[in-house]
């Protein structure tokens, strides 16, 4: 059928070879061209923006994240021993005005100078600093964590736990005292011990050694808040409970 008027017929006329796109393929076939969109500048400007914002978003925002408070008062209160000697004050003001049953104090063997020291752990030496801030021995309790060489945190945990079903106590919440943006990761772990049938509680006193709200600015900051932004993501995605048991 001949096509109307001065129309050019698409149809393949008889002889005619087909068409080849060898020339959209390279190295045997194993890439093709295609067409791609790029940005104007535009497109790039605004894109930048966009990653400028999120950027600083993410910097005002990761260190509260990082260092939460949510407290669940009543049940034990936990302080974890490594902590300053402020932090051992705040734990003991908590205790008198918190309702809580006994205090627990967690930590591993001391990493410098037990062989001139009475005490030989974290938990030791954190619950005679209690005493010191007026605390009665009887309601301070350490529970020293075996040495290990990762995952401190989970096996001081375990420890505590272990001291607790060995004394057939069961606490329907655990308060936990923390320093700065190691709050929410020490809450996690805790979580993983105890289960969900225990509430556990976060307290994450402010670090002295730089400013939560200008933590850039500094080197303590910045290497303190990368570290645990890291740390917490591991335990996060990729934690697993090491195979070292508690044996103490």
């Amino acid at each position: 059928m001949k096509p109307p008027g001065n129309a050019v017929s698409c149809e393949p006329k008889q002889g005619d070879k087909p068409i080849h796109r060898d020339k959209d393929k390279a190295l045997f076939g194993s890439f093709r061209r295609r067409q791609a969109w790029l940005p104007t500048w535009r497109g790039v400007l605004l894109l930048l923006i966009i990653l400028t914002l999120a950027f600083v978003a993410s910097v005002l925002s990761i260190h509260p994240f990082l260092a939460p408070n949510h407290p669940i008062r009543g049940g034990i209160l936990v302080v974890e021993g490594w902590g300053p000697d402020y932090a051992m004050k705040a734990a003991a003001e908590e205790f008198s005005g918190g309702h809580y049953d006994r205090l627990y104090v967690t930590g591993g063997p001391l990493e410098q100078g037990a062989p001139l020291s009475e005490y030989k752990s974290f938990a030791e030496l954190g619950a005679a600093t209690l005493l010191k801030f007026g605390l009665a021995r009887s309601t301070v309790q350490p529970v020293p964590a075996p040495l290990v060489q990762q995952d401190r945190t989970y096996n001081s945990g375990l420890a505590l736990r272990k001291y607790l079903d060995d004394h057939s106590i069961a606490p329907p919440s655990v308060n936990l005292i923390s320093v700065g943006p190691h709050a929410r990761r020490s809450r996690l772990l805790y979580v993983k011990v105890f289960g969900k049938g225990t509430a556990i509680g976060i307290v994450a006193l402010p670090p002295r050694d730089y400013n939560p709200k200008r933590w850039w600015r500094s080197s303590a900051g910045v290497r303190t808040v990368l570290s645990e932004a890291f740390a917490y993501l591991y335990v996060r995605f990729l934690f697993r409970p090491s195979t070292e048991a508690v044996t103490s």
